[in-house]
């Protein structure tokens, strides 16, 4: 199952995302053949201020064990966590 995971960060906590930006990176590489697509969401001066990342997992259940262990959500990086149950359509899988 896909699930698109949405994450804001708490405004002023630039610094402790670069903190902990390479746990976090060695945590989402230990999932890397469960991530379709992963990356920062950037402000409007191009400066991280969340995640958006893509997963095809067994269940909700695997995605929230992932999510709920990740070094960002840990630190108490994040505001707010979206996550939306998704299908692939385009472009057409061959």
């Amino acid at each position: 199952m896909q699930f698109v995971v949405e994450c804001r960060d708490k405004p002023g906590h630039l610094e402790l995302r670069q903190a902990t930006r390479p746990p976090h990176l060695e945590h989402m590489n230990s999932y890397a053949r469960s991530i379709l697509i992963a990356g920062p969401l950037l402000d409007a001066h191009g400066q991280p201020n969340g995640s958006l990342l893509i997963f095809e997992v067994e269940n909700r259940a695997a995605l929230d064990q992932i999510i709920q262990n990740d070094p960002y959500a840990l630190a108490g990086l994040f505001e707010t966590v979206r996550v939306t149950p998704f299908r692939k359509t385009l472009p057409a899988v061959t």
